[in-house]
């Protein structure tokens, strides 16, 4: 008998995260915080905390809250991006909490998966084509995200979408692969489900939600705007898929004029992505977002997205 992908019955995903569903929310920098994880997982998927933002002492803050806000039985996890100077701390800031699913990207999987694996850990590492998945499943990772180039915020430079990426990377490894990249509706996930994985991971969808902290400037922004309004910027550095506005276009200008990295660096200074994303400067901000963005006219609480994503399990 063929397995039904819509039977959660042996979803592997489920499984691996003790979760009725397989949607896992993404751990976005400034709007992942201690409610909208809760409410992901309160609701059946895997809520994660973005540690991108955090300071270790902000982080454990957040892990706390949550832990007030899960129900019983309910559980979150983290994404801490490697790239960060903080990110060891962090990491020890979860497990001095009692975390023990952490998804790590930016950066080499090796790095902290055996580590963790011996803290007794599940770890999901995020990457964005088939030759990266394998050397993620070799560093002894548990699962993969794979993520499209549609998706908001830090990218891969190889501009892989989601369709073409999510076959390759099922056909490259044997361990559990998660989509993400242009997820954001039930279309979508019975999408990702048909092309091979055997979950999904949404960010654009859950940031626009009532519990997600993206100031409602930045919102606001997202609910009007159309299917060409995000551009992967800043190639030379470091990709990231942002919504045009005045700092988007001047970062253009720069890499138009073919600007040196330090030019690029110079101009994005720090502290970009809290001016908009948090803050609510929708001009001078730097807007990280996915190209889903072009089809969410609404701005639900979390419980009403979930029931409405789940139906394609029904």
């Amino acid at each position: 008998m063929k397995f039904n992908i819509f039977d959660l019955k042996d979803n592997v995903i489920c499984k691996l995260f003790n979760i009725k569903y397989p949607i896992i929310q993404g751990g976005m920098v400034w709007v992942s915080g201690s409610k909208l994880a809760a409410a992901v997982s309160n609701a059946g998927g895997l809520g994660l905390i973005g540690a991108g933002s955090m300071k270790p002492d902000l982080l454990r803050q957040h892990l706390r809250k949550a832990k007030s806000l899960l129900d019983e039985g309910k559980h979150i996890g983290v994404n801490v991006p490697l790239l960060y100077r903080l990110a060891e701390e962090q990491i020890q800031t979860c497990l001095d909490e009692g975390i023990k699913i952490f998804f790590t990207s930016a950066g080499s999987p090796k790095k902290y998966t055996k580590f963790l694996k011996d803290q007794g850990c599940t770890v999901v590492h995020v990457t964005s084509s088939p030759a990266l998945a394998k050397k993620c499943e070799d560093a002894g990772v548990d699962a993969i995200v794979a993520e499209g180039f549609e998706a908001g915020g830090h990218n891969g430079r190889d501009e892989i979408t989601t369709m073409c990426l999510i076959p390759q990377v099922c056909d490259t490894v044997k361990i559990p692969v998660i989509a993400a990249g242009g997820i954001f509706d039930e279309r979508t996930i019975a999408a990702g489900l048909c092309l091979g994985a055997s979950g999904l991971q949404l960010g654009t969808r859950f940031l626009m939600t009532k519990e997600s902290s993206a100031h409602q400037n930045y919102k606001e922004m997202i609910l009007k705007a159309g299917p060409g309004d995000t551009r992967l910027q800043m190639k030379p550095y470091v990709p990231v898929r942002l919504l045009k506005n005045k700092f988007a276009m001047e970062s253009l200008k720069l890499e138009l004029e073919c600007a040196p990295v330090e030019k690029l660096v110079e101009h994005l200074g720090k502290g970009r992505a809290k001016l908009g994303m948090l803050d609510g400067d929708i001009e001078e901000g730097e807007l990280e977002v996915g190209q889903a963005s072009g089809a969410i006219r609404d701005l639900p609480s979390v419980s009403e997205v979930m029931k409405s994503l789940t139906t394609v399990f029904r």
